[in-house]
């Protein structure tokens, strides 16, 4: 007999007079979805269903997307707020997070400055600190978006998300994400690409004794596989995975590849 799908509720959490969106569904150990720069929570749900038939599942809608409260102050206030939101739910256990993009830088980043609140950690196309051509490409990004609107840079993001032949072949879904990518709050869009163009982790990433999977796929142009490589070797407890066919995010290309890099992982700690 097949399972009914596991239902997802709405939830508004509140840190700080401050409101962060969230969808929360399944039960079992918690795992926190923190969604790409972009993207937003619902690039997580070719995986959300599956996974929460044995975890309890809570999406986040980041700060300054969607219906969740903008935060001044750079990725360290956004971590902060995202960890005040995580607290707030009053889990039993510690839970895992899963950042992929942006949320991978954030998920670190909470990991750094709260490193008691997390189980493990999966990041997903992320890294350390970009190269000098990553970091010109955010600032060209937010330049151009000011001058001319989100619109006029939505084919390139597009193609930091998929590859060009993966485009081709799947026209409706990349219509679907270009709309979700234009409805990023603009401010946001910038300030986020403010805060990568100069960040630089490496120095705290020895510090850090989380168990941690860096999973990068093969042809990821938004964060290449070598910022994975550099990543994994600058923590004390990571593995790295490198997803075949894949570009930035593979949670949505190849959902059932990626849940069988992570499910075991997620797990490890119970066998």
């Amino acid at each position: 007999m097949n399972q009914d799908p596991p239902v997802f509720s709405p939830i508004n959490l509140v840190v700080e007079n401050q409101r962060v969106h969230a969808r929360i569904g399944g039960d079992g150990p918690p795992v926190i979805l923190l969604h790409s720069l972009l993207a937003d929570h619902s690039s997580f749900e070719r995986i959300a269903g599956p996974l929460a038939r044995t975890h309890r599942v809570i999406m986040l809608t980041l700060p300054g997307f969607g219906t969740s409260d903008r935060v001044e102050g750079g990725l360290e206030a956004v971590a902060d707020r995202v960890a005040g939101a995580i607290e707030s739910l009053g889990l039993a256990e510690h839970p895992v997070l899963l950042g992929n993009g942006y949320g991978g830088f954030l998920a670190l980043h909470i990991a750094l400055r709260h490193p008691k609140m997390v189980r493990r950690l999966v990041l997903a196309d992320c890294g350390a600190a970009f190269s000098e051509p990553g970091r010109a490409a955010f600032r060209n990004m937010s330049a151009a978006a000011k001058e001319k609107g989100l619109s006029a840079i939505a084919d390139v993001a597009m193609r930091r998300l998929f590859s060009p032949e993966y485009q081709s072949a799947h026209p409706a879904l990349i219509a679907e994400r270009r709309q979700r990518f234009l409805a990023v709050d603009p401010q946001t869009f910038h300030q986020a690409c403010a805060a990568l163009a100069t960040l630089d982790l490496r120095p705290e990433l020895g510090s850090l004794h989380i168990p941690t999977l860096v999973l990068a796929g093969e042809y990821d142009e938004a964060t290449p596989p070598a910022m994975s490589h550099e990543l994994a070797a600058g923590l004390p407890q990571a593995q790295l995975q490198i997803l075949a066919g894949c570009a930035h995010v593979p949670q949505l290309q190849e959902p059932e590849l990626f849940l069988s890099a992570v499910l075991p992982f997620i797990d490890a700690w119970r066998t």
